[in-house]
């Protein structure tokens, strides 16, 4: 197989692809070369700057003043949202890193209403998603944000409240069919008073906390939640959940149950070490197989990130991009429910296939776009219209087909932007840009026209 169609399947799954300028510099690089490279930017990538609870001033007890904080505290988690698809789409950022982040965000899916609680479990997130595993699992358990969205600050030794413990079980590590309900009531008693304050840092409620001897999946023993955690990763089936589920998303939905059970026998043996984990995937032979590549449908931050960071653009206001991304099924710090939101065919339906074959021309040519989010995505499911604006730098791509004819300058772009074969003759493309126009604007037209067929949509 063509060395370059593997390259850019490694820079696609663990991240968003390259920009025009990173292809030319790494389009001959080896894959080995490759792989060192991205994962020795994500151990440069710095921790986010910590983000202050609203002020909620000496009125905090006036009904009105409280409905402010809240407004305040939700226009922070969409500007953090926006801050976030920009560094998912600049090269100079760690594209492994945000990829993982954006893995990790959907599996330990949860809902931030609040600024600064989004903020500090992105940190959480980014800290621990190339990091040990154990660890991860034992800091979200102690995430504020996390905390408040299962209910674990209602989790009381007089009141048990299950729902962390459960859903730390069933979709955080060992998966359905490895614990008992009896494990599910005695988790939750050793998590009783996992609180935080004000600030969202953790805090442990003493008074509210169950001292007493708990039995869990036939130990027993003065467990607080370290301790349930310790015990369900002592269970193999745990690193074989958790490496389906990074098989799934970054080489196929379709299992290869022997691989995943290798990778999952040296995930185990490492003591949960992601970062090796995903380097036994990336180096691989198979991870490159005909079978892998451009069988993913993108998800809706993978589209646009992607669109941005390939064409060197960058979106000038957040609104419009917020809006889409909610119109396209995936509103980041918001997900549908616990489980996170589901992969691959369930991306696509008939409106938003449409607006992703649209999104790139509104994009780029500064033209007004209809919304029409789903009910279940916004509180009312009215048509809404957003003029995206976008700065676009389209010096890379006049460099990247230099001296071509139109014949190599068409091949250059699709091998550049897609991963799978074009179902339409290329002069069906050719039709919708004019080949006179100025240079710049031919290549950013023909660009655009190529992003906007289905094939893009794949990875």
């Amino acid at each position: 197989m063509d060395q370059k169609i593997q390259l850019k399947h490694l820079y696609l799954r663990a991240g968003f692809g390259l920009s025009a300028k990173e292809w030319i510099d790494r389009k001959d690089w080896s894959i080995k070369k490759a792989v060192n490279e991205l994962f020795a930017q994500a151990e440069k990538a710095n921790p986010l700057a910590l983000i202050a609870r609203v002020d909620q001033g000496p009125k905090s007890d006036d009904p009105k003043e409280r409905a402010k904080v809240r407004t305040a505290e939700k226009q922070l988690v969409k500007q953090i949202s926006f801050d976030w698809l920009l560094r998912m789409a600049e090269p100079k950022e760690s594209s492994l890193l945000e990829k993982m982040c954006l893995f990790w965000h959907g599996h330990f899916a949860c809902r931030s209403r609040a600024g600064y609680l989004a903020n500090n479990q992105l940190n959480t997130i980014r800290k621990h998603g190339l990091g040990n595993f154990r660890d991860f699992v034992k800091a979200i358990a102690k995430d504020a944000a996390m905390i408040r969205y299962l209910d674990n600050h209602r989790n009381k030794k007089n009141n048990p409240n299950e729902n962390f413990a459960r859903e730390l079980m069933e979709l955080f590590t060992i998966g359905i069919g490895h614990y008992s309900e009896e494990d599910v009531k005695e988790a939750a008693r050793a998590f009783t008073g996992w609180n935080s304050n004000k600030q969202g840092v953790y805090e442990l409620k003493k008074r509210q906390h169950d001292y007493g001897e708990k039995t869990f999946m036939n130990k027993t023993g003065n467990f607080n939640g370290n301790d349930i955690i310790d015990i369900i990763l002592e269970r193999k089936e745990t690193a074989y959940f958790i490496t389906k589920k990074i098989y799934r998303y970054f080489v196929n939905q379709e299992i290869n149950e022997s691989i995943v059970k290798e990778l999952s026998e040296g995930f185990y043996s490492s003591d949960y070490n992601i970062k090796q984990l995903m380097r036994d995937i990336f180096e691989s032979d198979w991870f490159y197989d005909i079978k892998n590549i451009g069988t993913k449908i993108k998800s809706p931050t993978e589209f646009t990130v992607g669109i941005f960071r390939q064409l060197n653009g960058v979106p000038t206001q957040s609104i419009a991009l917020l809006r889409a991304q909610k119109a396209l099924g995936q509103t980041l710090f918001y997900p549908p429910n616990v489980a996170g939101w589901r992969e691959g065919k369930y991306w696509i339906d008939n409106s938003t296939l449409m607006l992703r074959l649209s999104l790139p021309t509104s994009i780029f040519n500064h033209s007004n776009l209809i919304f029409s989010v789903k009910p279940e995505l916004e509180d009312m499911g009215k048509k809404r219209i957003r003029k995206f604006s976008a700065k676009i730098d389209i010096l890379p791509v006049v460099e990247m087909t230099k001296g071509m004819n139109s014949e190599e300058t068409h091949e250059t772009l699709q091998t550049f932007l897609l991963q799978t074969q074009l179902a339409i003759p290329q002069k069906g493309i050719q039709s919708f840009v004019i080949e006179k126009e100025e240079r710049g604007k031919y290549l950013l037209n023909y660009c655009i026209r190529l992003m906007s067929l289905p094939e893009y949509q794949m990875c």
